[in-house]
């Protein structure tokens, strides 16, 4: 695990805690979240205008959610914006940077994303998932995962490896519930796994053994 960035990251954005987009949103936090409003000197502003300067103004002009999210989750740790919070909700992704500029991307309509940290012998505490700052145990580490919907029907099943903050990022179909396993080396957990509104995009609680 890479504590280092993680502290710097944690520190840089302490001032922002209070638009409830801190490093890690618990469960308890979940229901009083931002919701990803722009910054007050661009109200005036068409919504779209507003999110494409703010997207150019970090580098990820022309991006949807979706896009945004695969790029940010793939990036090396010391890599991620330190001046960029991106925190992924189920209906959409809230973005806000050090000047406390603020805008938000729809989900895609027919998926749901899920970034899911299995662990070993230490986690953290997490509902929605932060891309820039939110760390997991295992870096890098190969996977193979399989969710079965609870029809006994796969949804999805392969080999994947935790970026190098520890999580691997999952795109599901919204609205279903199931099973999720994993598998690493010789250590393997399932667990309940589900991608309905209420739901968390940041899965933690999956213990390997």
């Amino acid at each position: 695990m890479r504590r280092t960035p993680r502290v710097l990251l944690v520190a840089t954005f302490a001032a922002l805690t209070a638009f409830s987009l801190s490093a890690c949103a618990p469960a308890g936090d979940a229901g009083d979240a931002s919701t990803g409003s722009a910054s007050p000197s661009a109200t005036s502003a068409p919504v779209a205008e507003v999110a494409e300067t703010f997207l150019e103004r970090h580098d990820l002009a022309g991006m949807d959610a979706t896009a945004v999210i695969d790029t940010l989750e793939a990036l090396p740790v010391a890599e991620r914006p330190a001046d960029l919070m991106a925190s992924v909700r189920p209906d959409e992704l809230v973005l806000m940077d050090a000047d406390k500029n603020q805008t938000s991307l729809p989900m895609p309509d027919d998926k749901f994303y899920v970034s899911v940290a299995p662990y070993a012998a230490q986690t953290h505490d997490c509902f929605f998932h932060s891309l820039t700052t939110c760390m997991g145990e295992l870096s890098n580490e190969p996977l193979e995962v399989t969710v079965v919907g609870d029809d006994g029907a796969e949804i999805l099943s392969g080999s994947f490896a935790t970026n190098d903050n520890g999580f691997v990022g999952l795109w599901l179909p919204r609205d279903i519930s199931g099973t999720i396993t994993i598998v690493a080396g010789e250590r393997t957990v399932t667990a309940p796994i589900a991608t309905g509104a209420d739901d968390p995009t940041c899965v933690t609680t999956l213990q390997l053994s």
